[in-house]
């Protein structure tokens, strides 16, 4: 009995030990979380004190004026925020689909012997820069898109109302449909690669036994692995906005860097916030010429707020309402 009295202690120093290692990790993660809210509100406050200028000169009517003239010092953002977000919308228009498709593609119906090699391939196109993708939608793609789907899409409707404006411009190549096709290709790696994980976590028993009830893929998929995975897909989803609005190079390229807006054609040049920022921050003249484009990069901050937001109260509402049916 004597012999075993020290036992107790020896047990104790571990956990002594692994209890000050557990208090350890927890303050560098706490630390870690204040360090990145203090970042991000750093972040916030540099653009507001940059922007107070021109938020004091324009106000809100800098969200509804057109006008951007460094001359007389007369700015407007609602150029650039339109072409943000036409460029971006249109992106996940092609995007989400096509996503969709290589995923199902890749987790459903794809042969085992193709499923590495065509998911390494998409993934690759993540690597290529940005740059290189702006290059190839100016040189390449823009030639192509102006013979093949501009010119046919006005000859076809030419005179109608709505469409016929719509698709009314100048056929050269570039403009806000060229940069949102340019846009998606560039961010349905990213979408992809996210839905295909998720839908690879999806229990293979629940599969099985909808396949079993004789359900179809697409029933299968629709009503057993997207509910199941709702929550990625949509940060998917979320994913690949966020690389569209903050995108530059790219854009810059085949968007026109144009501050006007005559019209809503997808086939007319525009600009984005990313390009105004890209193509005259450099140049611009210290006072209401920088503040402006500073504004401009405070409201590109609160569109990306106000997505992340929408993410999440569409995932918290989805929640409620699997309770309800529950």
């Amino acid at each position: 009995m004597l012999d075993d009295a020290p036992l107790p202690r020896q047990r104790a120093q571990p956990m002594r030990s692994g209890a000050v290692a557990d208090r350890l990790f927890g303050w560098t993660a706490r630390a870690a979380a204040l360090v990145t809210l203090a970042l991000l509100l750093g972040i916030l406050a540099s653009l507001v004190v940059g922007a107070a200028p021109a938020i004091e000169k324009y106000g809100l009517g800098f969200f509804t004026s057109s006008t951007w003239d460094p001359v007389s010092e007369e700015f407007g953002g609602l150029v650039m925020i339109y072409g943000t977000l036409a460029t971006s919308v249109i992106a996940l228009l092609i995007a989400v689909p096509v996503s969709f498709g290589i995923a199902l593609f890749l987790t459903e119906l794809s042969p085992a012997w193709l499923k590495r090699p065509l998911g390494t391939a998409i993934e690759l196109l993540a690597a290529v820069p940005s740059i290189v993708y702006g290059m190839w939608g100016l040189l390449v793609f823009g030639p192509l898109l102006a013979t093949f789907v501009q010119q046919p899409l006005q000859a076809v409707f030419a005179g109608v109302p709505v469409l016929g404006a719509l698709f009314s411009g100048p056929p050269v190549g570039i403009g806000i449909l060229a940069a949102g096709i340019i846009l998606a290709i560039m961010i349905i790696p990213f979408i992809a690669s996210v839905m295909r994980d998720v839908f690879d976590v999806t229990p293979p028993m629940l599969k099985e036994s909808a396949y079993a009830l004789g359900s179809t893929t697409w029933e299968v998929v629709f009503k057993v692995v997207l509910p199941y995975t709702k929550s990625g897909v949509i940060g998917g989803i979320m994913l690949g906005l966020g690389r569209a609005l903050g995108e530059t190079m790219a854009v810059t390229f085949v968007i026109g860097n144009f501050n006007q807006l005559d019209s809503l054609s997808l086939f007319a040049p525009a600009n984005s916030i990313t390009s105004a920022l890209a193509n005259e921050f450099a140049e611009a003249s210290a006072g209401m010429h920088q503040a402006a484009l500073i504004y401009l990069g405070l409201v590109l901050f609160f569109i990306t707020f106000v997505v992340l937001s929408l993410s999440k109260l569409l995932l918290a509402r989805l929640r409620r309402g699997e309770g309800t049916r529950a």
